[in-house]
């Protein structure tokens, strides 16, 4: 494209997602040959230092392989923190009816933080990139938050904590769950501010041709992450390796999970340098014009500025009709004092929430049945995830991690074999990931859907059935306990595993669902995800505070929440089959995520 130096030219993409003649410009300068200009076409808009209009090339493979590992070091944490936090924090006098409360973090950071993180790292100027410094201010917080949970009996102890030893001593020890809750919100908060950026880091990376690889890729470290994490959750012997992280505060479970998260720290550690190095950011230029936010369309009292238009013609290139707009960069960067304030309003934290919660008006009819599908699905995955290894502890291997020593070892026991399920279930997860964009275009999206939810409603009801069988053995004395029954011990590590098919199902299918629902309506899909995400959080904290206290109604135990999760689980298959609109079967899978 010719045009005069210094001049500014963008190339205006017609967005079918916006209500109002609005179009997605990508800005580029004129240089002196043709080609830079024609090269600004690229989705990925990515400027130079200068900020001119060169796009950079695709990035190789190897590359984008280097670019993801930071995905399996998060990973490895987040399978520590499933299978070993709801018991430890047990351990230290917390009851079990409360032990749900701390997880409330998880889903409130989900609604506020990631979001804001993610709008901060778009415009994010630093030399260093837009989202990498984020990915290592996030890790530096996850490995300060795992060595604050793995020391907070030690540390509990220091501030004034009995000074019984851990072997014999029952109660509560007030300043250690204190330390220990501190850091698991941390970590949480921590999880969230990574997530996002290391996620958007890859989209920044991966050309238009590269996307499908590049988030098999992620994926991959994801699984990666999860199987290594649930191993080390598994094994158990983390405490006879290293004897030296036992104390009087900390015994052979306190041992075992410290040295887990110093594991963790050190691999976190590694994959997050990785892929700080071998991903090469192009800084985001200063003067960057302002670009229109997804809520833009759906919001009243949001209008884009600094879209005058001084000259335009029409061309076509490549076979793409396109319209070339020239303005004054002047008119276009000189913003005023009280333009940056209401940018900063927002970008807050309340505005992203208020933003989210007005464009529900504005959604299509048929959103409003895949909302209440995807809370119902929450509502019965989120116990699990809560009390997974919790209950093959308490019901399957009648263990009490406040009992007797003979009681506590059951209880650690049934702790190990559930983070074993766990790994069994990512791996069936990661295969089951393969099937899911075949089983949509053969049966429907809402079929596989539905699927799903009965498929955890089957497994949940089983863990009622395979809960009364080892009460049996429970009732005939601590002889059978010990020897154990095998065949309910063994269905336990299969209900499991086959979660892992629904689980994949669940991280991938509602993500689409929403894409096509959503696709001519008046939003950006970010939006629309992020009113997605309100369906997941919110269940998360309704079970967060009512799981415990709903199990101690019953007399404590995990299966009331279990048998609730059942039900719900029921209610969306049902509702999904009846509700959810008939969808084109041209699935194309968003991936999964986890945590």
């Amino acid at each position: 494209m010719a045009g005069k130096s210094g001049d500014s030219v963008s190339i205006s993409v017609p967005y079918r997602n916006l209500r109002k003649d609005v179009e997605v410009e990508m800005v580029t300068k004129h240089g002196n040959n043709a080609s830079s200009s024609s090269s600004s076409s690229s989705p990925l808009n990515r400027r130079s230092e200068d900020g001119g209009g060169h796009v950079a090339k695709d990035c190789s493979l190897v590359t984008l392989v280097l670019s993801c590992t930071v995905a399996a070091g998060v990973q490895f944490g987040w399978a520590l923190q499933l299978s070993l936090l709801t018991p430890y924090i047990q351990t230290l006098g917390i009851s079990h009816a409360f032990s749900s409360f701390i997880w409330l973090c998880g889903p409130i950071t989900g609604l506020v933080v990631q979001p804001c993180v993610g709008i901060w790292s778009d415009k994010c100027t630093s030399k260093y990139g837009r989202r990498r410094p984020f990915i290592l201010v996030g890790s530096l917080m996850i490995s300060i938050a795992v060595i604050i949970i793995g020391f907070s009996a030690d540390i509990g102890y220091l501030l004034g904590d009995t000074k019984e030893h851990c072997s014999t001593f029952k109660g509560t020890r007030t300043r250690a769950a204190f330390v220990f809750i501190l850091g698991f919100w941390l970590l949480d908060l921590a999880n969230n501010t990574v997530q996002g950026p290391a996620r958007a880091l890859l989209a920044d990376l991966s050309g238009p041709d590269q996307r499908n690889t590049a988030n098999a890729i992620f994926c991959l470290w994801m699984a990666i992450g999860n199987i290594l994490g649930f191993s080390a959750g598994a094994s158990g012997k983390w405490q006879e390796w290293f004897p030296f992280l036992t104390s009087r505060a900390c015994c052979a479970a306190c041992g075992n999970l410290k040295a887990a998260f110093l594991l963790a720290v050190v691999f976190l550690t590694i994959c997050t340098l990785v892929t700080i190095y071998f991903a090469k950011e192009i800084p985001l230029a200063s003067n960057k014009p302002t670009r229109i936010p997804d809520s833009a369309p759906l919001l009243d009292d949001l209008e884009p500025k600094g879209l005058e238009h001084s000259k335009s013609n029409h061309g076509t290139a490549n076979g793409i009709k396109y319209e070339r707009v020239e303005r004054d960069m002047d008119l276009q960067l000189g913003k005023s004092n009280n333009e940056h304030e209401d940018e900063t309003f927002i970008d807050g934290p309340g505005s992203v929430l208020v933003n989210l919660l007005t464009s529900l008006r504005h959604l299509p009819p048929a959103m409003d049945s895949v909302l209440i599908v995807m809370a119902l699905t929450w509502l019965s995955w989120f116990p699990f995830f809560l009390f997974d290894t919790d209950w093959m502890g308490r019901e399957v291997y009648h263990g009490d991690p406040t009992g007797d020593s003979l009681r506590v070892e059951l209880y650690d026991q049934g702790v190990r074999e559930g983070a074993f399920g766990l790994l069994l279930n990512s791996v069936v997860l990661g295969i089951s990931s393969f099937l899911i964009e075949p089983m949509c275009q053969r049966m429907g999206a809402r079929a596989v859907w539905a699927l799903s939810n009965f498929t955890v409603f089957a497994c949940m009801a089983g863990t009622a059935v395979i809960s009364l069988m080892s009460l049996k053995d429970n009732s005939k004395g601590i002889e059978h306990i010990i020897a154990g029954n095998e065949t309910t011990r063994t269905a336990a590590i299969i209900v499991f595993a086959l979660l892992g098919f629904p689980l994949a199902i669940t991280y991938s299918v509602p993500f689409s669902v929403t894409a096509e629902v959503t696709a001519d309506s008046g939003g950006g899909q970010g939006l629309a995800i992020g009113v997605l995400n309100l369906a997941i959080v919110i269940p998360q904290m309704i079970v967060s505070l009512g799981a415990g206290p709903w199990d101690a109604l019953f007399g404590g135990g995990n299966l009331p929440a279990f048998v609730l999760a059942s039900v719900a689980a029921f209610a969306a298959g049902v509702i999904a089959l009846r509700s959810l609109p008939t969808l084109s079967s041209s699935f194309k899978s968003t991936g999964f995520h986890i945590g």
